[in-house]
């Protein structure tokens, strides 16, 4: 079974109701799961809920200064469904977690340092979220349609050697890959708990053989890291990075800081389609891994 099979695209959920069973499945099956959904599918429940209050805990006060209504409300919902995840996995009721934030800015759930790790992502209308039991996750998102400027941010994001390879592709292909190297670097540097602060140019990724992003350094730290990026709902790239402390055998790379915690891994696919600039008008069904 490849890692793409054995660890699944991540699972829409449409409100409060789950599908849990599939996501509590995943993560009893491989350890982690990566949940995605809408503000919209969940505004009216969260809204409504009569726990809102204990569901937002120390983010109340940030929901409500937030100065734009659509932001206030996504900000809410996000959070909702973040809480609604854990606790499915946990086997506990949502409003009894409290969910603190890392320097970077990386959630965490106050008392289960070391057994739960969180990461959230969220762009235009769509919500990810990633549970992990084997050490830190990351998630990031962006839609198909968004055109990042390679000739302009190249030397922000891209190491010299990515950058070489990408100014050689045609110039839809590039801006494919341009697109999905950034959800991969935002995903990585979420993971290490440095989110933004971490200049992504300093972050190196390669192909193997099979397609699949890898750091560029082939250390044994930075071979328990894997990665994977799936279309969903037809207009988004979505890609996780996980760290497996059992395959951990060193300190991590030069590619980052070891916080002293992995990520759950495995061999995940990760392919890149040859034309995947009009990714949103391929047809492929949601959450639809990635591929060449």
């Amino acid at each position: 079974m490849s890692g793409a099979q054995a660890f699944g695209a991540p699972l829409h959920v449409a409100g409060p109701e789950g599908p849990w069973e599939e996501v509590c499945d995943r993560f009893e099956s491989v350890g982690r799961a990566v949940v995605h959904t809408t503000w919209g599918e969940w505004l009216t429940a969260a809204l409504l809920d009569p726990e809102l209050r204990a569901l937002l805990g120390r983010d109340r006060p940030r929901y409500r200064q937030s100065p734009a209504a659509a932001g206030r409300l996504a900000f809410a919902v996000s959070r909702v469904v973040m809480k609604h995840t854990a606790a499915a996995v946990l086997g506990t009721a949502p409003a009894a977690l409290d969910i603190a934030y890392l320097p970077g800015g990386q959630p965490a759930l106050r008392g289960f340092g070391g057994e739960l790790w969180l990461s959230l992502a969220h762009t235009e209308e769509l919500i990810v979220v990633a549970v992990s039991r084997g050490g830190p996750v990351g998630v990031d998102a962006e839609a198909v349609t968004r055109r990042v400027s390679f000739e302009a941010l190249q030397g922000q994001v891209c190491t010299p050697q990515e950058a070489e390879l990408l100014a050689a592709l045609p110039e839809d292909r590039r801006a494919a890959r341009f697109l999905r190297l950034w959800t991969l670097k935002e995903a990585y540097t979420k993971a290490l708990g440095q989110g933004m602060r971490r200049g992504f140019a300093t972050v190196g990724f390669r192909w193997d053989g099979d397609g699949r992003a890898v750091l560029a350094d082939d250390s044994p730290a930075a071979r328990a890291w894997s990665f994977t990026t799936c279309l969903v709902r037809d207009r988004y790239l979505v890609s996780e990075a996980c760290r497996d402390t059992a395959r951990d055998t060193g300190r991590d790379t030069g590619q980052g800081t070891d916080h002293g915690a992995g990520q759950a891994a495995g061999q995940v696919e990760d392919r890149l389609r040859d034309d995947p600039g009009p990714l949103a008008a391929t047809g492929l069904p949601p959450a639809q891994t990635v591929r060449s």
